[in-house]
């Protein structure tokens, strides 16, 4: 498997690839722009031209982006809905640009427009940017989440709603978050309940769709359905919980995203290092 964290882009999208090779990385995941913002300088052409050239010297692949939270393409609101999908579109291009292959996004929330109304606004604006963005080599991956507040994406049942009304099927994917998939009540800590989690996840949706992980342990717990992300083994996960996803051989070569909470680059070395304890390298 390909271990990664999220990398900080200051100074240029450029510079997360030599911060991701500084603490072992095998792949990364970044912001193309300000998360908190709506508005995206452009990206130049001296920095693509850095980031592909840095790529490769690092051998970091894949290199994939997260959009901005800001966006939710569930939303009831018109004007919030269209702000939200002329947002994504220009994360589409910055991701096309840089020639990345995943964009994750997560599928947004209802504000008590009611689930149904909810998974048909997010499938109807996929439609409308696959139409935009025709010919884009890069895919939408669809987030897991802890279900917290009116959020869609914490049971399988609502990606297979999306993918049964996106025309474009195959620019979509799923990325699954560990910490999102326990707290929203999938007991992969256990044998038995990962095994049963992958088992529906493939009846479901099909684990061929399932294409990047978030590795995070949960700061809540089983069922808690709050999105806090922890510190590897420091949660209601565990080590020995995270152990059957990453000895899992299914999953070989498929990135592993830390996403766990940081003040410096030695706590993503310490995750990583673990990480790689646990997966029995």
């Amino acid at each position: 498997m390909k271990f990664g964290a999220h990398m900080s882009i200051a100074g240029g999208v450029d510079k997360a690839l030599i911060r991701g090779e500084k603490i072992g990385c095998d792949t990364i995941q970044i912001f193309t722009k300000n998360a908190s913002q709506w508005r995206a300088r452009e990206l130049s052409k001296e920095e693509v031209s850095r980031f592909k050239t840095n790529q490769k010297e690092t051998g970091i692949a894949p290199a994939l982006a997260h959009d901005s939270y800001l966006i939710n393409i569930a939303s009831p609101d018109d004007a919030a809905y269209e702000k939200s999908l002329e947002a994504l579109l220009v994360e589409m291009k910055r991701a096309e640009a840089l020639s990345l292959p995943y964009l994750v996004i997560h599928p947004g929330a209802h504000v008590g427009s009611g689930e149904e109304n909810g998974l048909k606004r997010i499938a109807d604006g996929l439609n409308r940017l696959h139409e935009q963005a025709e010919g884009f080599k890069v895919k939408i991956l669809l987030e897991t989440t802890a279900g917290q507040g009116t959020t869609l994406g914490h049971c399988f049942e609502h990606f297979t709603a999306i993918l049964e009304r996106v025309k474009s099927k195959k620019r979509l994917g799923i990325c699954f978050d560990t910490a999102h998939a326990f707290a929203s009540g999938y007991n992969i800590k256990t044998k038995k309940g990962y095994a049963e989690t992958m088992k529906i996840f493939n009846e479901v949706i099909g684990t061929e769709k399932l294409l990047v992980f978030h590795i995070n342990d949960s700061k809540k717990p089983l069922g808690s359905r709050v999105d806090r992300h922890e510190h590897i083994g420091k949660g209601y996960i565990g080590k020995d919980g995270l152990k059957h996803l990453l000895r899992d051989e299914q999953f070989t070569g498929h990135p592993m995203i830390l996403e766990t909470p940081k003040q410096s680059d030695e706590e993503d070395m310490m995750n990583l290092k673990l990480l790689r304890e646990i997966a029995g390298r």
